[in-house]
């Protein structure tokens, strides 16, 4: 198994990685297979099944998916240029690919939410169609986000299923398990971060890397920044106010009065956290750290380390995140980082467990106390449902983010009061997860349902 730091980083747009991010990417693909083929289309319908209909409309998962079939991806989102090509849509009733002639696409008539069952390869699914001149289907295909902004057609899922039993990665220190990784690093010396390290090059060069994993945090921080200037209310009707720059003003304001009670170091925490997830749901740009509805832990946990522990120096920001995409990868192979498959745990909880262990590993923890800082705040995640508010990416999405920071510090620093020595160990946690995500009842899993999405009023 290998999964790269830029499969678990990726910069994209809010709100959601698998809602908002995967549809853009799925439409896309579609559109390449267009290109490609000898028939010409006339027109398209997509259909959004499962959790992406449930919670499409909170999460975008229409426009995004216009937009992709538009030509728009994650990674080159323009704002301004996918309002216009929107508006364009909806007067037209068609969309112009680049590279394709104009084909028939009415967004009320040809894009559906189908709330029956989910399909039967993943709870966020989705069939894309391309018709003739008659309206026949000429081509189809079906494409599940499995997270993270991760796209398989239905096809490539029963072959990942397959190849996840069987293979192994070509690179030096392919660990599938927590118990690998340890191992390995045992064996070579090295530390977890300079094994992943040590992967990542072979399918790229050390200065691409370096630029990658640099620009990662840039627009990580960047996202920080933005949120802790801006001021109103987060679309999406339930009127949440964004609060990070009035507590970050408050904060500021505090510095040297002598009053500052320990525990508001919590508050900074949040507050980062909090300014990349208000971010998130209104839209803008962020990285998935491994979702978009927990994009606020990882980066909050950096900054977090750069603005307030001694010692702290930017240029170990790419071993921090090196450890964490380790970490990720592991949630991601052995259970899950799909908060509509295993609810929030897989989301939040992979995040936090991922920002346990990039600081663990700055602070000079060994491998095997990475890993139990790791095993920590996931544990303590275990169970955690995935019930957004009308389906929106803030309540209870946005605190949440700032609570899993709290956590993840708490766990490094847990750890490292150790020597790595514990009972539960991270495969187990993981594989916990797993299970758990599985016997979770669907209320509980990104439809909006159950929980707090039924018990709070959405207006």
């Amino acid at each position: 198994m290998f999964l790269s730091v830029f499969d678990m980083f990726k910069v994209g747009i809010g709100p959601s990685s698998s809602h908002t991010m995967g549809p853009m990417v799925a439409a896309a693909r579609f559109v390449d297979r267009l290109r490609a083929s000898p028939f010409q289309a006339h027109g398209l319908r997509a259909s959004l099944h499962g959790s992406l209909a449930f919670t499409g409309v909170g999460h975008a998962t229409d426009r995004a998916t216009i937009l992709g079939l538009a030509g728009f991806l994650p990674e080159t989102y323009d704002a301004q240029k996918a309002e216009a090509a929107l508006h364009d849509i909806r007067i037209t009733r068609q969309i112009t690919p680049p590279g394709l002639g104009p084909m028939r696409f009415d967004p009320e008539r040809d894009l559906s939410f189908d709330y029956g069952p989910a399909l039967p390869g993943h709870a966020n699914g989705m069939i894309l169609r391309a018709t003739d001149a008659q309206g026949d289907v000429i081509l189809q295909e079906t494409y599940y986000s499995i997270g993270g902004g991760f796209v398989l057609t239905a096809a490539e899922l029963d072959a990942a299923g397959e190849t996840k039993k069987t293979s192994r990665a070509a690179v030096p220190y392919p660990f599938d398990t927590a118990d690998e990784m340890l191992r390995m690093a045992r064996e070579s010396g090295l530390s977890i971060a300079a094994m992943k390290r040590a992967n990542e090059l072979k399918f790229r060069s050390a200065s691409d890397l370096d630029q990658g994993i640099a620009r990662i945090w840039d627009v990580m921080n960047a996202c920080i920044s933005r949120g802790m200037e801006r001021e109103g209310i987060l679309p999406g009707g339930l009127k949440v106010r964004r609060r990070a720059k009035g507590i970050h003003d408050q904060l500021l304001a505090e510095r040297g009065l002598n009053m500052t009670a320990p525990h508001t170091i919590n508050d900074w925490m949040s507050l980062y956290a909090m300014a990349v997830n208000e971010e998130n749901a209104a839209g803008g740009q962020v990285v998935t750290a491994p979702t978009n509805g927990a994009a606020g832990v990882v980066p909050a946990v950096i900054r977090y380390w750069l603005d307030h522990v001694p010692g702290a120096a930017p240029s170990r920001v790419a071993e921090f995140l090196l450890t964490a995409a380790a970490i990720g990868g592991l949630c991601k192979h052995n259970a899950s980082i799909s908060g509509a498959e295993c609810g929030c745990q897989a989301e939040v909880g992979s995040a936090a467990a991922m920002g346990a262990a990039g600081l663990c590993a700055v602070l000079g923890g060994t491998p095997e106390q990475v890993e139990n800082a790791a095993e920590i705040a996931l544990e303590h995640h275990l169970g955690m449902t995935c019930d957004p508010v009308k389906g929106l990416v803030q309540v209870p999405c946005i605190e949440r983010n700032g609570l899993g920071a709290i956590k993840a510090v708490s766990a490094a620093s847990l750890s490292m009061r150790g020597d790595g020595q514990h009972l539960v160990s991270l495969d187990v946690c993981i594989e916990t997860m797993r299970q758990t995500g599985r016997d979770m009842h669907e209320k509980y899993k990104e439809t909006s349902l159950g929980g707090l999405a039924v018990n709070v009023p959405n207006c």
